[in-house]
């Protein structure tokens, strides 16, 4: 249940500034005290965010309708988990260097959790949680990361506009042109007077 005027994609999907520990990459990593970070401050990044349903995925008017508004033709579903995933060690380290993508990534959690690391415009990490029922857009040429949880467990649905290309360009890659087109219009948005700069 949904108190008035709280958002219930934050009951899926939450996201906080990071620590600095070197400590296991799957436990929460929460600052001392917490410091959260809204959905509309994460949309400001770049970062869009919904809540779905999921035990419904198949026949969900509100995904069908957001898969044709976004063009996302493309649909897998993959399973992260040591019995699930070949090269489970090796692929959850892939997961977790720092990369871009040069088309938007989209991850729709279908059940378990995991955790999406970004960047904001001052190249600090925020690290996302996203669990059953959410959906995460991150941007074209935005650094980030990924990893399960301590509970070693997601089943996410991958969409994508066209022919899927999964490939990975870990940072740094500032100099392709959707990392570019994402400082444009992002982290280098003026202001006021003053441009918000971050470093590249």
């Amino acid at each position: 249940m949904v108190a008035p005027g709280q958002d219930s994609r934050e009951e899926v999907i939450q996201a906080w500034y990071m620590d600095d520990s070197d400590e296991d990459q799957r436990l929460p990593h929460h600052k001392d005290p917490k410091e959260f970070v809204s959905l509309d401050q994460l949309a400001e990044f770049g970062v869009l965010s919904w809540r779905l349903d999921a035990d419904n995925y198949e026949t969900d008017e509100e995904l069908k309708k957001l898969r044709e508004e976004r063009g996302y033709s493309y649909m897998d579903i993959i399973e992260v988990c040591p019995e699930k995933l070949p090269n489970y060690e090796e692929k959850i380290k892939n997961f977790f260097e720092e990369h871009l993508h040069t088309d938007e990534e989209i991850r729709y959690c279908l059940d378990g959790s995991g955790y999406f690391d970004v960047r904001d415009q001052n190249d600090s990490w925020i690290r996302v949680s996203v669990k059953k029922g959410g959906m995460i857009v991150l941007p074209a040429g935005m650094y980030h990361r990924f990893t399960l949880d301590s509970d070693n467990y997601i089943k996410a649905m991958r969409l994508f506009v066209g022919d899927p290309v999964w490939t990975p360009f870990n940072r740094p890659h500032d100099h392709l042109p959707e990392r570019m087109e994402y400082l444009k219009a992002f982290v280098h948005k003026e202001a006021g007077d003053h441009a918000v700069d971050a470093a590249a």
